[in-house]
């Protein structure tokens, strides 16, 4: 709301634990990498919190019933549950790719003591006047009553084009009216609906993220995150039910991150340039390329992913990779840990403290692996050096999540490579160049070893 950098001190008076709530996807499809890159600032956010021993305590909820899901369903001629259930099961599946932590809790809206809590609050908001049931037999919030709706966006309502009620869960910027709590049932509803005091009907969306949290982290957040489409009309609306339910301030800290753009364009399926997860990883990109990626920009500038900032992050991995093999290998003998004067290492949990800079942390990373490489040529690293800078390597590795893992390789890739060792067996030689070149075009490099094949991402 301020829109400035302010000291974070949590709620918590041991100054420990962290509420931190997280705005999850719409489970109506599958989610696109510009979905991908908000819960991957997230989960940086987290992880660096944790890195400076916090304790956080993370909800991330997955809306499960709005306009979208329940037209979803009755197009595809299913229950919303039967609908929702396999692209629940797939974010869940791409958030093990991405090396996302899990949350501590999902909570879905459609879960029972969910939706009795979203009753309860509009229930309460009613009572208070800042609800009313309409002549549709919805119940929306009156805007009138929270005079401070619009600050977040730092929007001036009376420059705003007055809509009356809002309907939709989802509307213009230009608009501004009161906002549907719970929508009256429909016809176009089928079987979606629960039963509440003002008769059968399903919750607006806004209400849903406000019952969520409140119901498991309390009246009060630590911090809110989510996209910069996500501030209006959601937050505010979050902020305006919230607040006029508790009497409490509903979030003390709003980290939003900026749009991602597909080869500097925004990402459409009419442009051509609308990539899911499984996309990239379709076309023999990793994980851990498609995170360092999603996570090599600051998280409040738009990001332009390109399949050149692909290889890059893949040259950089790389590096990273053969880095921490020669430290590894160096530290071998040590029995305690040292620092070395001429590596600089505190720079990287300096550089995330103001605001998740994370180019300056990555910075410092490559210049610790730039200086170490020449100690190491030069044989001026000791043996309990490189093991502190080991034991430092997995600290921030901790954070960033882009360790080397034998495992994250595409299906197709490791066909062609069982199909290369059979070959090999067989004593094919043209077949195994044959399969050594698909893989090569692949973006896969693979060498003979005594002890079997290795294949590494290209540079």
């Amino acid at each position: 709301m301020q829109r400035s950098i302010e000291p974070f001190v949590p709620l918590d008076p041991d100054g420990r634990k962290v509420k931190l709530y997280t705005c999850g996807p719409t489970v109506y499809n599958f989610a696109h990498i510009g979905n991908f890159r908000a819960y991957v600032f997230e989960d940086l956010l987290q992880r660096h919190l944790e890195f400076r021993g916090y304790e956080v305590e993370r909800v991330m909820n997955l809306t499960d019933v709005d306009d979208k899901t329940i037209r979803g369903c009755r197009d595809a001629g299913l229950s919303l549950d039967a609908f929702t259930r396999p692209f629940k099961q797939a974010f869940f599946e791409d958030l093990t790719t991405l090396r996302i932590q899990p949350a501590k809790s999902f909570p879905s809206a459609t879960d029972a003591e969910n939706i009795a809590r979203m009753v309860e609050m509009i229930a309460h908001l009613v009572e208070h006047g800042h609800a009313y049931q309409a002549d549709d037999r919805s119940v929306y919030f009156r805007l009138g009553t929270f005079p401070q709706y619009g600050s977040l966006a730092h929007l001036n309502l009376d420059e705003l084009r007055p809509s009356g009620r809002i309907t939709h869960d989802e509307y213009e910027k230009e608009s501004v009216g009161d906002f549907a709590l719970w929508k009256a049932w429909d016809p176009a509803d089928g079987e979606v609906g629960w039963e509440s005091p003002w008769g059968r009907g399903r919750p607006g969306w806004h209400i849903e993220c406000s019952a969520m949290a409140t119901r498991l982290l309390g009246p009060e957040l630590d911090i809110h995150c989510g996209g910069v489409d996500n501030i209006f009309p959601h937050h505010e609306a979050e902020i305006a039910q919230s607040e006029c339910v508790t009497g409490c301030t509903f979030s003390r800290f709003w980290l939003h991150c900026a749009h991602l753009m597909v080869e500097g364009r925004k990402m459409s399926k009419s442009e051509g340039n609308f990539f899911t997860l499984r996309d990239l990883l379709g076309k023999g990109w990793t994980g851990r390329e498609v995170r360092y990626v999603l996570i090599s920009a600051h998280y409040r500038l738009p990001l332009n992913f390109t399949f050149e900032g692909l290889a890059a992050a893949r040259s950089a991995l790389r590096r990273f990779d053969e880095w921490s093999d020669r430290v590894l290998a160096a530290s071998v003998g040590a029995t305690k840990a040292e620092s070395h004067p001429g590596i600089e290492t505190l720079g990287f949990g300096s550089a995330l403290d103001d605001d998740l800079n994370i180019s300056a942390a990555l910075a410092c990373l490559f210049d610790a692996i730039r200086d170490s490489n020449t100690l190491l040529d030069r044989g001026e690293l000791t043996p309990s050096q490189a093991l502190g800078l080991w034991q430092w390597r997995e600290r921030i590795n901790a954070v960033l999540a882009i360790h080397a893992d034998p495992e994250e390789m595409p299906e197709d890739v490791i066909a062609l490579l069982e199909a290369r060792a059979q070959a090999r067996l067989a004593k094919d030689w043209a077949a195994s160049d044959t399969l050594r070149d698909a893989l090569r075009e692949k973006g896969w490099l693979v060498k003979d070893m005594k002890d079997g094949q290795k294949c590494t991402p290209l540079p």
